[in-house]
C-alpha cells in the first residue's frame, strides 16, 4: 500500500496561495479569512496552524480552537486527519463545509469520539446587499460600558446554542473578555428596553468581503414578535453598509430562525456541519 503524503505546516511565505484559495471561497472560508487577513500565517499570531495537502489548491486546513477543513478530496481529507490525530486534539469543535467536516470527523472519530453533538445540517446563508425588511431601528453597536448588562445574554445564548455554560472552567474570564473585544471593535449589536437586552448579535468574523453574524438571541419574553428578523436585518443593513455580504450559518431543525433569516432575504449557498466535543 503506498504511503500517502503528510500534511505540511506553511506559514508568511505562502499567503498569496492562502490567499487565493479563500477568495474563491469567501463565504464557507470567511472564519479563518478574517484572521489570516488581520495577521498572516504565523502561527503565533495566527492563533493555529494553517496545512496544505499537496498545492494548497489541492488541500487547505486550519487547526486552532476550531479544526476547519477548508478544501480537499479524500486524501487531503485523510492527511489532514493523521496530522491532526499525531498532535492530539485541542480543538473545541470541527466546523466548515459539511462535505468536508463529515469525512473528516469519519476519520477521526476512532480516536477523537464520542463527540457531545454532531450538527451535520446547518445551512449557510447570504445576503447580498440590503435586507428585504425594514432594520429595526432601535439597533445598535452595544458600549463597553454596557457590558455587565450585555454579557448575561450573551451567556444565555451561548449556553442555549452550544449547551454549555461558557463561564465553566475560568469563571468566565475569558468569555468576557471576547465578549468585550467584541463590543470594543463595534461588532456587538443590541436593543434595550427598560435597561435590559431584548436583542443582540453579534459580528463574529469579518473579512475584506464578508461578515458573519453569529450569537443571534431575543430575549425569550419577546420571541414571536418579529424582533429577530428586525434586529438581524439591523445587523445585516450594517454590513452592506461596509460593501460586505451578510452570512451566517444555522441549524437545520431552527425552523422560526430560518424563516426569520429568509425573511431577511438570506438565501441558501452551502451546508455547514459541525462536531462539538
Amino acid at each position: 500500500m503506498l504511503r500517502v503524503a503528510g500534511a505540511r505546516l506553511l506559514d508568511d511565505r505562502h499567503r498569496f496561495e492562502v490567499d487565493d484559495v479563500l477568495d474563491a471561497d469567501p463565504v464557507a472560508t470567511c472564519m479563518v479569512a478574517s484572521r489570516v487577513q488581520s495577521v498572516g500565517l504565523d502561527p503565533w499570531r495566527l492563533g493555529g496552524e494553517m496545512w496544505a495537502h499537496g498545492s494548497t489548491a489541492d488541500g487547505l486546513c486550519f487547526s486552532g480552537a476550531n479544526l476547519v477543513p477548508l478544501r480537499g478530496e479524500r486524501t487531503a481529507i485523510r492527511a489532514f486527519a493523521d496530522r491532526a490525530r499525531r498532535a492530539g486534539r485541542i480543538c473545541s469543535s470541527l466546523v466548515g463545509r459539511a462535505e468536508l467536516v463529515l469525512p473528516l470527523w469519519d476519520e477521526l472519530a476512532p480516536g477523537w469520539g464520542p463527540a457531545r453533538e454532531v450538527r451535520a445540517d446547518q445551512p449557510l446563508m447570504t445576503l447580498e446587499g440590503a435586507p428585504a425588511v425594514a432594520a429595526d431601528p432601535h439597533v445598535r453597536p452595544a458600549k463597553l460600558e454596557e457590558l455587565n448588562r450585555y454579557l448575561p445574554a450573551a451567556v444565555a445564548m451561548f449556553t442555549e446554542e452550544v449547551g454549555v455554560d461558557p463561564c465553566d472552567g475560568d469563571g468566565g474570564a475569558g468569555y468576557r473578555a471576547r465578549v468585550a473585544e467584541l463590543i470594543t471593535s463595534h461588532r456587538a449589536f443590541v436593543r434595550f428596553h427598560d435597561g435590559e437586552v431584548v436583542f443582540k448579535a453579534e459580528i463574529g468574523a469579518l473579512s475584506r468581503t464578508v461578515g458573519q453574524i453569529q450569537g443571534v438571541w431575543v430575549h425569550p419574553a419577546w420571541r414571536g414578535h418579529g424582533i429577530g428578523t428586525a434586529g438581524t436585518a439591523a445587523v445585516a443593513a450594517a454590513l452592506a453598509a461596509t460593501g460586505r455580504c451578510a452570512s451566517l450559518y444555522v441549524n437545520g431543525f431552527n425552523s422560526p430562525a430560518r424563516a426569520a433569516y429568509r425573511r431577511v432575504g438570506f438565501e441558501q449557498v452551502a451546508q455547514f456541519a459541525t462536531v462539538l466535543f
